[in-house]
């Protein structure tokens, strides 16, 4: 047992991560990883040793984020940020911070099937085989999604061949 708790518990960086590229925020994040290992360690008898623990959580995880967005998509809240009369606060402009907001902008646009490939198999370093796996779709699957990902995030930071992201110096 205990080695399946140091799996487990070596497994929640690369979890976080992850769950933050899912989210996009960091406290959805956070609660996702919590459930996530929340459920590992109730339902840790289900664990088969033919995988690793780290490929089972991320499947996990998978599964409890898709289940949240269900749930999310259920229960919107119709009223937006316009209703508000609230002059919501600014960061100063920061090239680095443009350049990163600007991809995850990017990212954002990225339909979820794709998005989730791509995070696990660029952020997360996942091999394809693996990926596939915790995605439960054929190997072929993930390397087109991947592809479509990988176009359409160049497509929406690139305008005419030429990056329009910006510089750091």
């Amino acid at each position: 047992m205990s080695g399946f708790l140091d799996q487990m518990t070596n497994a929640v960086p690369a979890l976080r991560r992850y769950a933050r590229g899912l989210c996009r925020d960091q406290e959805l994040a956070d609660d996702l990883v919590q459930d996530c290992v929340e459920r590992a360690i109730r339902k840790q008898r289900l664990w088969k040793p033919t995988g690793s623990v780290q490929s089972w959580m991320f499947r996990m995880m998978l599964n409890i984020h898709r289940n949240q967005m269900k749930s999310r998509r259920n229960k919107i809240d119709s009223r937006s940020v316009e209703m508000f009369d609230i002059d919501l606060p600014q960061a100063p402009e920061q090239p680095g911070r443009l350049a990163l907001t600007e991809v995850s902008n990017a990212l954002a646009k990225i339909p979820d099937d794709q998005k989730q490939a791509l995070l696990l198999v660029v952020l997360e370093g996942f091999s394809y085989a693996d990926a596939a796996k915790i995605l439960d779709i054929p190997v072929g699957t993930l390397m087109s999604r991947i592809s479509r990902a990988r176009s359409l995030l160049r497509s929406l930071t690139h305008e005419d061949g030429l990056p329009h992201l910006r510089v750091v110096t």
